[in-house]
C-alpha cells in the first residue's frame, strides 16, 4: 500500500484534477487521500458548491478519502493554509506521500527555491521593501532574484510552485516524513482566466464561464458536470456577491480592536479597512482597501475572516481533528491503516468531533457557522445546520 496526499480546493473539480490524480496513481499510488478546503477557500472567496458535493465528485474521479481543511486554515495566508492542510496529512500516520502540481515539475529546483525563500524572508531588506508598500510575496521575489538570479526568481511567479514551496516548507516545519512528489500542471494555470489549452482549463476560467452561461463541458468531467447542473436547478450555487449586505453590516458593526485581531491585519491595516466601511457595495470596499501592499485576495480573506468570527488566536492551535467528508472502500483501509497510528481523531461526525476538548469544541463552532453563512451565499437562501444533518459520501 503506497498511501498518497493531495492539498485540494476542486472549486470545481476539472479535467486538470483528473489528470493529477492519474499522475499520482503512475507515480505508484494505490490509495489517495485529499486534504479539502470547505464551503470558503484560499482565494478569499466561497467555494462555487457545497464541500459535500465537491467531496462526493472527488471520490467518484479517483480520490478514496476526503478530508475538509478547517475553515480557519481555508481561508488563511498560503504558508499557513499550507501548513494546515500538511498537519492534517501528517497527523493521519499512514501517508507516504504528498503530490501536488507545479508550474515547473522540478521537485529539485522547488526545493532549492525553499532555501531560497527562508534565506531571503530572514534578511532585513525584506522588511524595508515592505514598508516601501510592496506586498510580501512582491518583496520576496524581488530579494530572491537579487541573490540568486533571474532564473530562481521565475518559480516565484507561478502560483502553483509557490504552493509547493510551502507544501514542503510545512513538511520540514512539522519534522514529517512525508514524500513531496510534483507533476508539471498541464494546460492552464491555477486561477489563470486565459484561453484553455487542449481540455484543460483553469478553475478561475470554468467558474468565470459559469457566471457568464458560456459552455465549459468541455473542461470538466461528466460527474462535475452533473453536479454543476443540479446545483444551478436547485438554486444552490454560490457567489460571494450574495454575501454583500452581510459582509457591509459585520462591518459596519465591528471596532477597530475586532478588525486588529483578525488573522493577516498589520501595519495599521485595520484602520483602513475601519474607514473603509462606508462603502455601499463589496466591489467599492475592495478597491478602496487595495494597495499595492494589501493585494485584492489579502483583503477579501480578511474580510471572510470577520465576517466569520476567526481572530488571529484561533490559528495558535492546529486542526484537533480530522473531518471526513466522503470516502469508498479504499478510502476505509485508509482509516483502517491509521487507526493505531494518527495523532488525531478522524470522523464522519462534526457533533461527535466537537466533544473531544474545548479546542475541538470551538473549532467546530466555527465550521457549523461558516456552513451556516454560506448558505446565504446561494441564489436562493438555504437552511442552516447542514453540518450537522449532510449525510457523509460512502462509496
Amino acid at each position: 500500500m503506497k498511501i498518497s496526499g493531495i492539498v485540494c480546493e476542486y472549486n470545481p473539480f476539472h479535467n486538470g484534477h483528473l489528470y493529477h490524480i492519474n499522475q499520482t496513481r503512475a507515480n505508484g499510488a494505490t490509495h489517495i487521500v485529499a486534504v479539502m478546503s470547505g464551503n470558503f477557500v484560499q482565494r478569499g472567496d466561497v467555494a462555487v458548491m457545497d464541500k459535500f458535493e465537491r467531496a462526493q465528485i472527488a471520490v467518484k474521479s479517483g480520490v478514496d478519502l476526503v478530508v475538509e481543511i478547517p475553515v480557519v486554515y481555508s481561508i488563511a495566508t498560503a504558508e499557513v493554509y499550507a501548513r494546515g492542510a500538511v498537519y492534517l496529512l501528517n497527523a493521519l500516520g499512514c501517508v507516504d506521500e504528498i503530490s501536488f502540481g507545479s508550474e515547473c515539475g522540478n521537485l529539485e529546483l522547488l526545493v532549492e527555491a525553499v532555501k531560497a525563500s527562508v534565506t531571503c524572508t530572514k534578511k532585513p531588506e525584506l522588511k524595508e521593501l515592505m514598508e516601501d508598500g510592496m506586498s510580501f510575496p512582491v518583496a520576496l521575489r524581488i530579494l530572491v532574484e537579487r541573490n540568486y538570479g533571474t532564473e530562481m526568481a521565475i518559480l516565484f511567479d507561478g502560483s502553483n510552485n509557490l504552493l509547493a514551496i510551502e507544501y514542503i516548507k510545512a513538511i520540514a516545519f512539522l519534522g514529517s516524513n512525508i514524500t513531496p512528489f510534483t507533476t508539471a500542471r498541464k494546460g492552464s494555470t491555477h486561477d489563470n482566466s486565459s484561453k484553455p489549452k487542449g481540455d484543460i482549463a483553469s478553475a478561475s476560467f470554468i467558474r468565470q464561464s459559469i457566471s457568464s452561461q458560456s459552455d465549459f463541458s468541455d473542461f470538466i468531467p461528466d460527474e462535475t458536470l452533473q453536479a454543476l447542473l443540479s446545483a444551478t436547478r436547485t438554486a444552490s450555487l454560490a457567489n460571494i456577491d450574495n454575501l454583500e449586505k452581510l459582509i457591509l453590516y459585520k462591518l459596519r458593526t465591528s471596532s477597530v480592536e475586532t478588525l486588529k485581531n483578525a488573522p493577516d491585519i498589520g501595519q495599521g491595516l485595520e484602520n483602513r479597512i475601519f474607514d473603509a466601511r462606508t462603502a455601499t457595495s463589496l466591489k467599492e470596499l475592495f478597491f478602496t482597501i487595495k494597495t499595492k501592499r494589501y493585494p485584492m485576495a489579502r483583503i477579501r480573506r480578511i474580510l471572510l475572516n470577520v465576517l466569520l468570527g476567526i481572530q488571529k488566536s484561533d490559528l495558535v492551535n492546529p486542526p484537533p481533528f480530522g473531518r471526513i467528508l466522503a470516502v469508498n472502500q479504499r478510502g476505509c483501509d485508509i482509516l483502517s491503516e491509521a487507526k493505531t497510528k494518527a495523532s488525531i481523531p478522524f470522523a464522519t461526525s462534526l457533533a461527535k468531533l466537537g466533544e473531544i476538548n474545548d479546542t475541538a469544541k470551538h473549532f467546530a463552532t466555527l465550521e457549523s457557522r461558516a456552513g451556516d453563512i454560506y448558505a446565504l451565499a446561494t441564489k436562493e437562501i438555504h437552511p442552516c445546520n447542514k453540518d450537522f444533518t449532510a449525510k457523509v459520501g460512502i462509496s
